[in-house]
């Protein structure tokens, strides 16, 4: 299906002007026409003013009105005859009809909230509720729980914005292109996900070269969130939508198992600690004895730089102050 543009002329407000002043004048043609057929008997006049009354609010079904990126897809007795896009107040064949399938679908995104209701016209509620926003929105998703490539259960949440680029392939390629979208992006949210761990893992590829990398849903969000995009535009280009961006609004372990990946991460956070602590005190151990033996002043046996050396550690590498002990004695 592709989209075609009507460009008919803006005489909205002509129209309308005309359709009044056709009514005013066959109501006013009824009552002269009345009064000459009880005179006179000639009816003709009162017969035509009648059939025009009848018929002159025709051309108003007609009337659009359109504000900036907002778009009509008009048919005609079942026919796909063109779309409105630009801004204006348009008429058009009277019996075209506005469709668009996704009007009364309420998702959680922009656009699909009415602060207030709209008060109802007759003959425009259908006009109003048929208009296809061209508008970027956002579509933010409710939370998944997803397994990570090494199984463990993640609840995450994406924000994608998008916006309608084709209306024909829109509203004709697919049943409702709101409720398509929420659909494909939970598909590629779970195709994507499945492929990082959580935190960087050995041994883990999550390019598809075979080399195993340190890409993760926390470390590479940003690239996550690209490959999210790509998925889902190439599964909603057919609908005629365009992805414009995607980002993870929402990322964390599943409720039953957050508590033990919390004390997993606080050990490797003590681990990493202790090994920097570690590799600081050796290093001040070391100068502290090469300092000692510089110029011969002081001279120790391997017994007292052993006893030196334990005593040091213990210092640099214990958790509280360390109490000094004064030895009065020898350690012979």
């Amino acid at each position: 299906m592709e989209e075609k543009i009507l460009t008919v002329r803006k005489n909205g407000m002509v129209a309308l002007i005309l359709c009044i002043l056709v009514g005013l004048a066959s109501t006013v043609g009824c009552v002269y026409g009345a009064i000459l057929m009880e005179n006179s008997g000639s009816w003709w006049l009162f017969a035509v003013s009648m059939l025009v009354l009848c018929v002159f609010w025709i051309p108003l079904c007609g009337l659009k009105v359109l504000r900036p990126q907002e778009a009509l897809v008009l048919t005609l007795f079942g026919k796909y005859i063109g779309t409105l896009k630009n801004e204006g107040f348009y008429c058009v064949n009277p019996f075209c009809v506005a469709v668009n399938p996704a009007s009364n679908t309420k998702l959680n995104q922009s656009g699909d909230v009415n602060v207030a209701p709209a008060p109802v016209i007759s003959g425009s509620a259908s006009v109003v509720n048929s208009k296809i926003s061209l508008k970027i929105m956002t579509l933010n998703n409710n939370r998944q729980k997803i397994n990570d490539c090494l199984g463990n259960p993640v609840e995450i949440g994406i924000a994608v914005t998008w916006k309608v680029v084709d209306t024909a392939k829109a509203v004709f390629n697919v049943d409702n292109y709101k409720e398509y979208l929420s659909l494909q992006c939970d598909s590629a949210l779970r195709n994507i996900v499945r492929i990082y761990p959580y935190d960087v893992a050995p041994n883990v590829d999550t390019t598809g070269d075979g080399i195993a990398d340190e890409g993760s849903l926390r470390g590479s969000s940003e690239v996550v969130a690209s490959r999210i995009k790509e998925e889902i535009q190439s599964r909603v280009k057919e609908a005629g939508l365009e992805i414009v961006e995607a980002r993870i609004t929402y990322l964390a372990y599943a409720p039953e198992i957050a508590a033990v990946m919390l004390q997993r991460q606080q050990a490797s956070a003590i681990i990493d600690a202790r090994k920097m602590i570690v590799d600081g005190a050796v290093g001040m151990v070391e100068m502290a004895l090469a300092r000692l033996e510089e110029g011969g002043k002081v001279t120790l046996d391997e017994e007292r730089k052993a006893a030196m050396v334990s005593n040091l550690l213990v210092v640099l590498c214990g958790n509280h102050d360390a109490q000094p002990i004064v030895n009065t004695g020898s350690l012979y």
